[in-house]
């Protein structure tokens, strides 16, 4: 069975692309943004606000997911603003929305034409996006970041720090011993797996110490492949970033607010270059999914706003839940106060709310973000709003009221 070989494209450079966004122009400033919403959508914000304001008091989470067309549209400075001002505890974004906000960093414009590229084989296959950004999560993931702080880290160091073979073999050989420790009995099935609950504190150390080991040698070897393959020296890997201050990456991290990303292999442009390494972006990407899910397992009391964002947002959140209540569960707590707030531009043809779900002959059936959140219990509200005035609004009411 042949694969595709990478190596068979034309890589051209970022500089060559023509591009439809030029974020210094297009950047959002809440102080003269036109804010234009509806009744009903002002008093979603107010009431968003609201709980915002108590989620913060009581230490609850307050996570926001949203889609790409949030950082594409101007948003990025407003988002890292809200982070900043510790109204958000946790970002998260899919990988459309890390690549705008990266290539927004680093040379202030995104947004090719697909159409145009799509018909020359050229759209996506860019070299400063595609080796910089798989880059930095081969390396993010060797160091023990998720994939949103990978790229965040790249942009506040401007680079990243290629080891040395010798420090890359000495973990590879630190993994090859553990092939020499035997598997205890009590682990040796998928009925019997255990628990934190379960193991002698001393026991699961050692168990998580072999796991971190082991892992640390496989990102040792995709970080030690790279290095080969692109004839990557020793040492700092200089990339500037310019206009980092646009990017939410940037500024969630310099800030130390999570941020996250949840990525699907082959939806994003950094897949059609040779760097790419799948292996990689699934270790950073389970680390994103698990601070994701300890930020979920934290919502009693909080707030989730998801944006913009139809597919990625309803489904890691579901999966989350029900994780973060298996385990509540099992410590005597529940996880049922807090808010959910759906913001995206069309327009709702069901009140979720008052009618439950409809039946599935009606197309709102359909409509993913609501049909998922309506069965998650807690409070849901579905506006129907551009997210540029929704989150200007946001802000607004936020900086105005004091705590």
């Amino acid at each position: 069975m042949s694969l595709f070989s990478r190596d068979r494209l034309e890589i051209f450079p970022l500089s060559r692309r023509v591009n439809k966004i030029d974020i210094q122009r297009e950047a959002i400033d809440p102080a003269t943004y036109p804010v234009t919403l509806t009744d009903e959508a002002f008093r979603d914000v107010e009431a968003t606000a609201a709980e915002l304001r108590r989620a913060k008091k009581l230490g609850a989470a307050r996570v926001l997911t949203y889609g790409a067309h949030s950082i594409k549209n101007g948003l990025g400075p407003v988002l890292s603003r809200l982070a900043e001002g510790g109204w958000l505890t946790h970002l998260t974004t899919n990988g459309a929305g890390v690549i705008h906000d990266w290539e927004f960093a680093f040379q202030g414009q995104s947004g090719e034409d697909v159409q145009r590229y799509a018909t020359e084989g050229q759209f996506g296959i860019w070299e400063e996006t595609g080796r910089y950004i798989n880059l930095a999560i081969i390396v993010g993931a060797y160091r023990g970041l998720g994939y949103g702080a990978a790229v965040g880290q790249a942009i506040l160091d401007d680079g990243f720090e290629i080891p040395s073979d010798a420090e890359l073999r000495d973990a590879l050989a630190a993994g090859s011993k553990i092939a020499d420790v035997p598997v205890s009995p009590d682990f040796s099935n998928f009925s019997n797996l255990p628990r934190t609950a379960d193991v002698a504190p001393a026991e699961f150390a050692e168990l998580t110490q072999l796991t971190e080991t082991l892992d640390r040698a496989a990102a040792a070897a995709d970080l030690l492949r790279a290095k080969r393959r692109f004839a990557l020296p020793d040492g700092k890997l200089e990339i500037a970033h310019p206009f980092r201050e646009y990017s939410t990456a940037f500024r969630t991290r310099r800030a130390d607010v999570r941020f996250t990303c949840g990525p699907m292999i082959g939806c994003d442009i950094i897949y059609t270059h040779p760097a790419n390494d799948c292996a990689a972006i699934g270790r950073a990407a389970q680390r994103d999914f698990l601070l994701y899910a300890d930020s979920v397992s934290r919502l009693e009391g909080g707030v989730y706003l998801s944006v913009g964002s139809a597919v990625l947002s309803p489904m890691i959140f579901e999966k989350s839940l029900s994780m973060s209540r298996n385990a509540a569960r099992q410590e005597g707590r529940s996880i049922t106060d807090f808010a959910i707030h759906v913001v995206d531009l069309a327009e709702s043809t069901w009140d979720w709310t008052r009618d439950g779900e409809p039946p599935q002959t009606d197309p709102a059936y359909y409509h993913r973000y609501c049909k998922t959140f309506s069965r998650m219990g807690g409070r849901m509200t579905y506006c129907g709003a551009d997210n540029r005035s929704w989150f200007v609004a946001l802000l607004k009411e936020l900086e105005k009221t004091p705590e």
